[in-house]
C-alpha cells in the first residue's frame, strides 16, 4: 500500500511540473527556503506534541524531497528511486550490529561507530567534515562536540564542564571591564560553546532548548500585549514595573 501511495505522489508531482506554471518554474535553488520552512514546521509540531498535525507536516517535508527528485530526474541527474536506494544502502552499511555481525552495542557506541564509518566511507580528512555551513550555530556546535567526542576528545565527567563554563564567564567579565568589544564578542561565543557542551552532557539539545525558551517568551510577551489591546504606544507609556506585573501574571497562568 505504501509503495502505491508513493507512486501516486510521484505521478502527481510529475503532472504538476508539466501543467502548473508555478511548479514548472521552480528550481533546486528556488525551493531552498521552502525546504527549511517545512523542516522547522516539523520541529514546531514535535515541540507542541501535536501528532495529528505532525503527520501532515511530515508530508509537506516529503513533498520537498519528491519535488527536488523530480527536478533532478528531468535533468538526468537522478530519480527518486536513487534517493531511496542511497539511504537504504547507507543504513545497512552503518548498522552492521543489526544487519551483519549482530553485536551488542550501546546507543553511544552506535553513534561513535556511525561517525567513524562516515569518515572512512566518504573519504573525509577530518571527522568534523560534512557539517553544513548553513546549519544553525547552536546545532553546529553540538554536532561538532559530538563528533569530537566520538574519537575520545571528551571529559570523563561533568565537573570540568561546569568549571569550563565558569572559566569562560570570568574571561567575558574581564573583557567587559576593559570595554573591549572584540574580546567580549569572542568570549561570549566561548560561553555559548561551553553551555552547549554542558547541555550535551545533560542530554539537552541546545537548539531545542533555545527554541522552546523563545516560544515561551513570545507567549508571555503577547499576553502583555493583550492587556494593552496590542497598542504599542500604550505599552511604551507604561512603566517597567507595570509591564513586569503583567509578565508575572502570564507566567503564573502557564
Amino acid at each position: 500500500m505504501a509503495k502505491e501511495q508513493i507512486n501516486t505522489l510521484l505521478h502527481i508531482m510529475e503532472q504538476l511540473r508539466s501543467d502548473c506554471p508555478w511548479d514548472a518554474e521552480q528550481t533546486h535553488d528556488s525551493l531552498k527556503p521552502y525546504l527549511l520552512e517545512e523542516a522547522y514546521e516539523v520541529l514546531e509540531t514535535i515541540d507542541d506534541k501535536n501528532w495529528d498535525l505532525l503527520a501532515r507536516e511530515l508530508g509537506d517535508l516529503l513533498l520537498q524531497i519528491v519535488f527536488h527528485s523530480q527536478i533532478a530526474s528531468e535533468s538526468g541527474h537522478f530519480v527518486f528511486d536513487d534517493v531511496v536506494e542511497h539511504i537504504s544502502k547507507k543504513l545497512v552499511e552503518r548498522h552492521p550490529h543489526v544487519f551483519a555481525d549482530k553485536k551488542k552495542f550501546s546507543a553511544e557506541q552506535v553513534q561513535n561507530n556511525w561517525e567513524h564509518s562516515k569518515l572512512k566511507s566518504e573519504n573525509r580528512k577530518s571527522i568534523l567534515d560534512g557539517l553544513p555551513k548553513s546549519m544553525p550555530a547552536l546545532l553546529n556546535a553540538q554536532r561538532m562536540q559530538e563528533k569530537a567526542a566520538a574519537v575520545g576528545f571528551e571529559w570523563d565527567n561533568i565537573k570540568p564542564v561546569f568549571s569550563k563554563v565558569e572559566e569562560e564567564w570570568g574571561e567575558f567579565k574581564e573583557a567587559f571591564e576593559k570595554d573591549d568589544n572584540a574580546a567580549m564578542t569572542d568570549e561570549f561565543g566561548d560561553i555559548l560553546f561551553a553551555f552547549v557542551n554542558l547541555g550535551r552532557f545533560l542530554q539537552i539539545n541546545s537548539e531545542d532548548a533555545l527554541r522552546l525558551a523563545s516560544a515561551k517568551f513570545s507567549r508571555r510577551f503577547q499576553a502583555i500585549e493583550q492587556h494593552f489591546n496590542y497598542d504599542s504606544k500604550s505599552m511604551q507609556e507604561a512603566s517597567l514595573e507595570e509591564l513586569d506585573r503583567y509578565w508575572d501574571e502570564a507566567k503564573k497562568q502557564e
